[in-house]
């Protein structure tokens, strides 16, 4: 165990047996994340709670009595903060969650086990949340193979299928938030976007890894359904 650039202490995982170095790299990042030791100090179930964290301390985007949708959310981070922030435990506002893998229970988040992408997903969430969202957001990945255009291609599919999904459930004036890729392949999809909203950016909160091409599609003021 060394010190490393900053002064803080920097375990290195040793080598051999049968892990392998793909798995012996990713613990030991996750044993030298600050904010992973931050988010176990503080409650969080993951280390992307301090991105919603982030950028909603700058945008604003979580707003007391607010109705969310929390796309891919398990473990659970991200309904975590929104159930913070719109007052959930003071009774306000409303958390619907899904994920296709089960999800620990949250105070007054409301969970679904089901694929977003199935074609009575937008019918069953207006039905939980008892009418529409204010907010529709989602840290998904979709599953990686190596392949740099592959991967994009596939980040990009999931992206335009979450933003599509975000017009099906949104109150008009409505935002989508979704994690994104840095790369030329959703010019088309921003495009849209701007159509269909009254402001599109892309933000990159200090949680996300800086030597990462991850960033967050944020889209406000939905223009409706008709747009």
């Amino acid at each position: 165990m060394a010190k490393d650039t900053t002064g803080r202490l920097h375990v290195t995982v040793k080598s051999g047996g049968k892990r392998k170095l793909s798995s012996k790299l990713w613990l030991e990042r996750q044993l030298n994340d600050p904010y992973v030791a931050r988010a176990k100090r503080e409650g969080f179930r993951s280390r992307a709670a301090f991105k919603l964290t982030e950028i909603d301390d700058k945008y604003h985007v979580l707003k007391s009595g607010m109705t969310v949708v929390d796309l891919g959310a398990a473990p659970g981070g991200w309904s975590q903060v929104a159930a913070k922030r719109i007052g959930l435990a003071n009774g306000k506002g409303r958390v619907v969650a899904i994920d296709l893998l089960e999800m620990p229970e949250i105070a007054g988040v409301a969970f679904a086990q089901l694929d977003f992408l199935s074609p009575d997903a937008p019918k069953r969430l207006i039905a939980m949340m008892e009418g529409r969202a204010d907010i529709v957001m989602s840290d998904m990945a979709a599953n990686t193979t190596g392949h740099r255009k592959t991967d994009q291609l596939r980040m990009v599919g999931l992206l335009e299928t979450a933003a599509a999904f975000a017009a099906e459930v949104l109150k008009p004036g409505g935002t989508f938030l979704a994690k994104a890729f840095q790369s030329g392949a959703d010019a088309e999809l921003m495009v849209q976007l701007k159509r269909d909203y009254a402001s599109v950016r892309h933000v990159k909160p200090a949680a996300s890894r800086q030597d990462s091409s991850e960033r967050y599609v944020l889209a406000t003021g939905f223009r409706g359904s008709q747009a």
